[in-house]
């Protein structure tokens, strides 16, 4: 009977350690279950306000770029600049082919409002008409905040610049990592994960511009 006891307990041991490695080899950070039911053809609620969002948070992202234009910057930021919007830009247009495609309204952006290039009218002024909750987007600028970068003389744009992109990034990472947790259409999962990697990289950039 000792040994009958000593082999159901060896048993039930083996097995524990068994349920519990499985455990933490399905715990990466949430994204486990994600991949298992994402799709290459079905997406959800959490897909159509992601590209919605994102797509609005882009858009504000480039008219911040764009007034870095004639913008007297050092060489770096200006280069991050460029990479935000090279970056950027493509993505945006990804985001409206999904709505498009899953019969969904392309929500208005800032950029609907103003003029990309050195003739921007009032940034504020752009953003006039949007839904109040866009604005409560993680990391989105009000209209007085991009007034203020507007009109910031020479000798501060550049450190307002880098301190509100920050921000701003860090709104894209947090967004991004509610899609890889909720999303269900693997392409979008496969973007949040490009954004939350690239965008970290570069808040790191911009917090060592910032000293």
């Amino acid at each position: 009977m000792r040994i009958d006891r000593t082999t159901r307990a060896l048993g039930a041991l083996t097995l524990g350690l068994a349920l519990t490695l499985s455990a933490c080899g399905s715990d990466d950070g949430g994204s486990g279950a994600t991949a298992a039911s994402a799709s290459t053809t079905e997406h959800n609620d959490a897909d159509v306000a992601f590209a919605s969002d994102m797509l609005q948070h882009h858009a504000q992202a480039l008219s911040m770029v764009d007034l870095t234009l004639d913008r007297p910057l050092d060489p770096e930021v200006a280069t991050l600049a460029e990479q935000i919007r090279d970056a950027q830009s493509p993505e945006i247009e990804t985001f409206t082919d999904w709505l498009t495609d899953w019969n969904e309204e392309i929500p208005q952006t800032m950029r609907d409002h103003s003029n990309a290039g050195h003739d921007m009218g009032d940034m504020g002024e752009s953003m006039e008409g949007m839904d109040s909750d866009d604005m409560d987007m993680p990391g989105m600028m009000t209209a007085d905040d991009m007034t203020a970068l507007q009109d910031a003389p020479n000798a501060e744009f550049q450190t307002r610049w880098l301190g509100m992109m920050v921000e701003h990034h860090q709104g894209a990472v947090e967004m991004a990592q509610s899609q890889i947790e909720d999303g269900q259409y693997k392409p979008a999962i496969d973007l949040a994960e490009d954004i939350v990697s690239s965008q970290t990289e570069e808040i790191e950039t911009m917090e060592g511009l910032l000293g």
